[in-house]
């Protein structure tokens, strides 16, 4: 590959930023709100914030320590063990399956989001009308319709991927200065029209399913969790190191996205909780549309609505390179299935590609029994879930070169770098701990990880074939 078809930093960054601001920064107002309160949210950014920052900061420098090992913070797992143990192999394999099957369960969520906001623009996408009955199950022409516009996104995109990343690439980081300067003139437009007593008190009571309220706590804990997932994507500039010009340049972009993306959410959140009522913002399936419309009336509606496509637009071919990019280079470091190594003319992952995008289809089909909002918050929780394993690894990963030495020279760096990797660490476990109180979607996500186990022997055989021939060729 040329040194002109490398990603540049600029590029790197516009993956970080509209990979972090996309089904999230739409639905998330919604889903704060009615996890905590207005206090609640403003600690639990500020918990998610620093533990993702401290996050960031171990990607960075693994990027620039470890330039070898690319892919994702998954791929770290197989360092932990000893070098072609099955230990290695094993864990390897593993973690990148369950990111893997976060990324391409993640898509789901913003192609969903997607076909929310353009309900905008036509509003049978939210028909209820019943236009068959498949036994007991009645089809809602709405939901027909918005499973057949996810559909089409998602292999749109796939068409566009086909005809090379680099150029995916730079459409994204079109998309994403739209989105960024769209975002930045919502927040300044918001800034004149927010109300504090529209927010209500700041430690406002939030009840469970049987009536209790719930503690401070439990809410933070619960703010925290959906914060989370506006976080999912700051390793994008990492998946891609490889692709990158210099190795420096992750540092930076993954740096730089995470604070763009951070002043982006916040202001948002805050903003909107000042504009629109509790209750009207609970019920929201599109909050900031509803948000703008309350200031300036239907035309402000339809514009944040089409800010709001580009923007979709941009993170589902963010989202669906990352998704195909993680498996090939897994493959490509003997921790993953052979057939992932297939590329097009191209030089695009092609067969990582299209079963991406087919097992994300099958995940499309929750639209057809679901409202839109239910089916975001379904595959929320189970994509951040298979994430934060990868974010705990990577931050192991970390402590392990900071005890060993290894990679440094009596630097300066390695006590600080020992605490970021340390806070990260603690971390990722608390919300390890906390996003699987819940034994449904712990259940669920299990199920999915646990499946990897069927291929874990063609992987093994790989590896050990591919092991063999660097013996023979030594």
């Amino acid at each position: 590959m040329g040194k002109q078809q490398k990603l540049g930093v600029w590029v790197l960054t516009a993956l970080v930023v509209g990979n972090m601001v996309g089904s999230g920064i739409f639905m998330l107002p919604r889903s704060l709100a009615e996890a905590a309160s207005p206090l609640g949210v403003m600690l639990a950014w500020l918990l998610t914030g620093t533990g993702v920052l401290m996050t960031a900061l171990v990607f960075g420098n693994l990027a620039i320590r470890k330039p070898n090992l690319n892919g994702g913070p998954q791929i770290y797992a197989k360092e932990l063990f000893p070098k072609g143990s099955n230990w290695s192999i094993l864990s390897g394999f593993m973690s990148s399956w369950g990111y893997w099957v976060g990324n391409f369960a993640g898509n789901v969520a913003i192609i969903t989001t997607f076909a929310s906001y353009l309900s905008t623009f036509f509003p049978v996408l939210t028909s209820d009308h019943t236009v068959a009955m498949i036994g007991s199950f009645p089809l809602k022409l709405g939901n027909l319709l918005t499973f057949l516009v996810c559909t089409a996104l998602l292999w749109g995109m796939h068409a566009i991927i086909l005809r090379g990343v680099e150029s995916a690439g730079k459409l994204n980081f079109v998309a994403t200065a739209a989105k960024v300067l769209g975002f930045f003139l919502f927040i300044v437009i918001a800034l004149f029209a927010f109300d504090k007593a529209v927010i209500g008190p700041l430690n406002a009571p939030r009840y469970d399913g049987d009536g209790q309220a719930i503690s401070l706590l439990g809410q933070i804990k619960n703010a925290a969790l959906a914060t989370l997932w506006a976080f999912i994507g700051v390793e994008s500039a990492m998946v891609f190191a490889a692709r990158a010009r210099k190795q420096a340049d992750v540092k930076r972009a993954t740096i730089a996205g995470l604070l763009i993306a951070l002043a982006i959410y916040i202001g948002i959140s805050f903003l909107v909780m000042g504009v629109l009522p509790q209750e009207k913002l609970i019920q929201s399936e599109k909050p900031l549309v509803d948000a703008i419309v309350a200031i300036v009336g239907p035309i402000g509606g339809y514009v944040l609505a089409g800010l709001g496509l580009i923007s979709l637009l941009g993170s589902t071919l963010g989202w669906i390179l990352l998704s195909a990019e993680v498996p090939y280079q897994a493959a490509k470091q003997g921790m993953f299935l052979p057939s992932f190594l297939k590329e097009n003319d191209r030089r695009a992952p092609s067969f990582s590609l299209t079963l991406s995008n087919a097992l994300a289809q099958l995940f499309i089909f929750s639209t057809i029994s679901h409202s839109m909002a239910a089916a975001f918050d379904f595959v929320i929780y189970i994509a951040t879930l298979a994430y934060l394993v990868p974010y705990l690894i990577a931050s192991v990963f970390q402590l392990k070169l900071v005890i060993t030495g290894e990679t440094y020279q009596g630097e300066r760096s390695r006590l600080t770098d020992g605490v970021v990797a340390a806070v990260a660490s603690v971390y990722s476990v608390w919300v390890v701990i906390a996003g699987t109180a819940d034994i449904k979607t712990f259940l669920f996500g299990l199920t999915l990880l646990a499946s990897g186990l069927i291929f874990y022997p063609q992987v093994r055989k790989a590896a050990q074939h591919e092991r063999q021939r660097q013996k023979r060729s030594a």
